[in-house]
This record gives C-alpha cells, sequence and structure tokens, in this order.
C-alpha cells in the first residue's frame, strides 16, 4: 500500500469510527507494532533508556514495558490527528490544559515575535490548533514528504486549523520568510529534539551528547523574540501543554542547551509520551 494511500484511509477511518472506540482500537495496533519489536521499536527503547534511572534501563522488562506504553501514546497522537480537523473550538479547549498561557499572550498583545520550541511528544498538532483557536495564529515548518501528494494533505490539514506552513525545501528561502514573520510580532513554531540538517549543534539532552538545529537560537537572536520550549504531555483525557520559561538570550550554542534542558526535564517526567523513533543521540547517529 502507497504510504499516502495508507495514511488517507487512516483519516477515514479514523473520523468514522465512534469517539469511543477509537482509543481501544489504537491501543490494540499499537501493542501489535509493539510486539513485532521491529526496527522503530528498538529505537524508541534505545531512547527511552536515556530518560530513565539506570536500574529501571537495566531492566529488560520495564523496558518492553514502557515502550508498550510509548507506542499506545504514539498512536494516541496520531488518532488524534486524524480527527483533528473535525473538533470544534470547545472539543479543543476541553481536551487542552495549559499552564503560563501569559507568557504567549503577553507577547503576543505587545507585538513582540515568539518563537516556540517543540519536541515530538504529546500532540504538538494539537498544541497548534489550540493556539490557532486561542486566536494566535502560527508559522511552522514541514518537511516536504514523499510523495508530494502526502505533503500536500498534511498541509492542507495543518492550514484548515489555521497555520501556515513553510516547506522546509522546494519553497521560498525558510529563514527570511519566518524572520519576517516574527519580526510583525508572530508566533513560529519548530520541533528542535532532532536534526535533520548538517548543520546542528551538540547539546546535552538527557545526560547524553545529541545534535538539535541552531534554527530557534538564530530566529531568536536575529529578531529579538522570545525562544519558549513547548512541551505536551497526555494525561488521561487531556493534553497537558507547558510553556516554559523563555530562554534567556545569549549565545546560539548556550540558548540550545536551554531548550534541551527544558525538553529533558518534561521527557524524564513523562518519557511515555516522548514520541522518537528514530536516531537522536550523537553515539547512536555515528554508527550508522
Amino acid at each position: 500500500m502507497r504510504t499516502d494511500w495508507a495514511y488517507r484511509l487512516g483519516w477515514t477511518v479514523a473520523c468514522r469510527v465512534p469517539e469511543a472506540a477509537v482509543r481501544p482500537a489504537l491501543d490494540a495496533v499499537a501493542d501489535q507494532i509493539w510486539r513485532r519489536r521491529g526496527k522503530g521499536v528498538r529505537r524508541l527503547e534505545s531512547n527511552l533508556a536515556h530518560a530513565v534511572a539506570p536500574s529501571i534501563a537495566a531492566d529488560e522488562r520495564a523496558m518492553r514495558e514502557l515502550s508498550r506504553r510509548a507506542m499506545r501514546s504514539y498512536l494516541r497522537y496520531w488518532g488524534e490527528v486524524f480527527r483533528l480537523s473535525r473538533w470544534t473550538r470547545d472539543d479543543i479547549f476541553t481536551g487542552v490544559e495549559v499552564e503560563n498561557f501569559h507568557l504567549l499572550r503577553d507577547a503576543h498583545g505587545a507585538g513582540r515575535g515568539v518563537v516556540g520550541a517543540l519536541p515530538h511528544m504529546g500532540n504538538w498538532e494539537l498544541a497548534g490548533a489550540w493556539s490557532c483557536a486561542m486566536g494566535i495564529p502560527l508559522t511552522a515548518v514541514a518537511e516536504r514528504l514523499q510523495p508530494e501528494s502526502l505533503y500536500q494533505d498534511f498541509v492542507d490539514f495543518r492550514e484548515s486549523l489555521g497555520m501556515e506552513i513553510v516547506p522546509i525545501n522546494g519553497g521560498p528561502p525558510v529563514v527570511p520568510l519566518l524572520a519576517d514573520r516574527l519580526d510583525a510580532g508572530g508566533f513560529v513554531c519548530l520541533l528542535a529534539d532532532r536534526d535533520l540538517s548538517r548543520n546542528g549543534i551538540e547539546v546535552q539532552l538527557l545526560g547524553a551528547p545529541a545534535r538539535v538545529p541552531q534554527g530557534p537560537a538564530l530566529l531568536a537572536r536575529r529578531t529579538g523574540s522570545l525562544l519558549i520550549p513547548i512541551t505536551s504531555t497526555y494525561d488521561d483525557g487531556l493534553m497537558r501543554l507547558r510553556l516554559h520559561d523563555p530562554v534567556p538570550e545569549a549565545d546560539v550554542s548556550t540558548m540550545m542547551q536551554g531548550v534541551a534542558d527544558a525538553f529533558s526535564a518534561a521527557i524524564q517526567a513523562r518519557p511515555v509520551d516522548w514520541h522518537m523513533l528514530q536516531r537522536v543521540f550523537a553515539a547512536d547517529v555515528e554508527r550508522r
């Protein structure tokens, strides 16, 4: 099955299944994937081992149970993505609880740009939908997925929620466009726990060297915008969204370490909601 067809099927099925049946169905799918213990699940376990105490990381049974719960969280994310375009503003506000919203609200009201740096955690799409529903639209960068039809499906989905999507390649120069949005007092959100380029900067993430993108700090410094780490976790039927304290202005390396520190604290507090099934730590990347 072509990837774009698979995603379209997921969108269709998730929207038609009764809400009460969605979570059990997704848990069952997650458990099937987990039992196969393919490359993605093994990488997830390897990454999660950095987020827990050494005694747990050394316990194979404990790590397997942790990765099982993490896969359920990951499939919950996809289930929400597939249904999110049908959620009302009330659905979004009921499903999201926010800590420190004043940081974004006050900056937006003062016309100051904000760079939101997020990990692949909880549901960053829902976080974006919440911001747009609150009257604070955002600009985000998206990897240009293949086939093109799949990329366009995700662009259409995000734009339907009120987001502006900028392709990381194959479009207008990204940095000047994002800087323009920030100079105008806009809100730019960037996933920042994994570097997709060869220009990342090394930080300590969960106590181990990892490469993360420089973009959030570079843009904040260039435009005088706030740099705010933003994390999200699940709590039964809620998603808890936290805006961390703004990272003080400094050199790029120091600022991105501040972002990584906020990510590390959130991941250690709720490791099952970190959806990282790819290499992220320097030692793993070097072993390719």
